[in-house]
């Protein structure tokens, strides 16, 4: 997949020098190291493009980065997580390039991992939501995806993602809208951030010459009101942050009206509000949230060209419910492998232990 916890990692690496050139790898060899890809290698490179802080994109990037790579592209070194990641036979990606002193670490960020999202999509739980207890049943998922008979993954489990102003400051772009630029609105749930979300806010971003997008976000509540049951699968906070780190974005309102209102255009002066071609569910009064944009004239329908959906995506997920639980266990297992046997050759020899007595 391609999820905010993989923007903020772009974000870090992009602050660590001047050109970020993002490589990623064909389906077919995301199969054969790691499992059935979510989304189809032309979403995931052009959902990669999107992100504000790629300069550029290579596909078909080769899933074991050499020097070799690193001197095609004129790169002075390459940057990935704090976790690992390894071939389908347990060997470190990255073990060439950290060995010639070409490698940089980011931090991860904690509480977001494709396992996570997945597991959301199959349990069909409302846990995830900003104010809905864990249930039981998602305590006890959380407690063993990631888990293998080996034991608990530090990388691949579940953990909760804990939003931050910090977090919001580093992703926000922080510019107000400049004088002859146009103020478009767009709102919805904009949920497991896709290629469908992407082509559609390109299509507005063309709609003027010098554009300044703000995109509101509803509740998690009023999400699930319109849309039933667990959506949506990213809660608000993490919506937030999937839809500030796409470059055609400017400003997002965090937990937007449902109704596009008379005040909230006047408040955010805006010129244009804009919607897709999905079905615009009424207020819960019967209304169509829209009608004030319309009565002012400034109402579009834009056609994304794009049919994907998040139930769309939610259905790939349960067609490969089988294929990707056993991903999450095997990828689990070689990453804890690799972890023991890397204790295993810190620790000192027999005999030398406890300063050799």
């Amino acid at each position: 997949m391609v999820h905010y916890g993989h923007s903020n990692q772009l974000r870090q690496a992009r602050a660590m020098g001047d050109y970020l050139i993002v490589g990623v790898h064909t389906d077919e060899e995301i199969a054969k190291h790691k499992g059935p890809p979510v989304f189809t290698q032309e979403e995931r490179y052009k959902m990669v493009q999107a992100i504000k802080w790629v300069d550029e994109v290579v596909p078909a990037a080769p899933y074991v980065t050499t020097l070799e790579t690193l001197d095609k592209y004129n790169c002075d070194f390459c940057v990935h997580g704090n976790d690992i990641t390894l071939t389908v036979d347990g060997r470190d990606t990255y073990e060439e390039v950290k060995q010639a002193g070409r490698y940089r670490e980011c931090k991860r960020t904690q509480g977001v991992s494709t396992t996570d999202l997945v597991g959301r999509m199959l349990l069909v739980t409302k846990a995830h939501h900003s104010s809905q207890e864990m249930s039981s049943e998602y305590r006890e998922y959380a407690d063993s995806f990631g888990k293998c008979p080996g034991g608990r993954n530090p990388w691949t489990g579940v953990s909760q993602f804990l939003q931050t102003s910090q977090k919001i400051i580093q992703f926000a772009s922080g510019k107000e809208p400049q004088p002859g630029e146009t103020v478009i609105y767009v709102a919805g749930a904009f949920d497991l951030f896709h290629i469908g979300h992407v082509d559609f806010l390109e299509k507005v971003h063309r709609l003027a010459e010098r554009p300044y997008i703000i995109a509101g976000l509803h509740f998690d509540q009023e999400v699930n009101h319109y849309k039933g049951k667990n959506y949506p699968i990213m809660n608000l906070h993490e919506r937030t942050l999937s839809v500030l780190a796409c470059r055609y974005v400017s400003e997002v309102v965090i937990g937007a009206p449902y109704a596009v209102t008379a005040e909230l255009l006047s408040h955010f002066k805006v010129d244009l509000v804009c919607h897709g071609k999905t079905e615009i569910m009424p207020d819960r009064d019967g209304s169509d949230p829209y009608q004030e944009p319309k009565r002012r004239g400034i109402f579009r329908q834009i056609d994304s060209g794009s049919d994907l959906t998040t139930d769309l995506i939610v259905q790939r997920i349960i067609t490969n419910r089988l294929e990707y639980e056993a991903r999450n266990q095997k990828k689990a297992a070689k990453e804890l492998a690799f972890l023991e046997a890397g204790r295993q050759q810190a620790a000192p020899p027999p005999g030398e232990r406890d300063g050799g007595f």
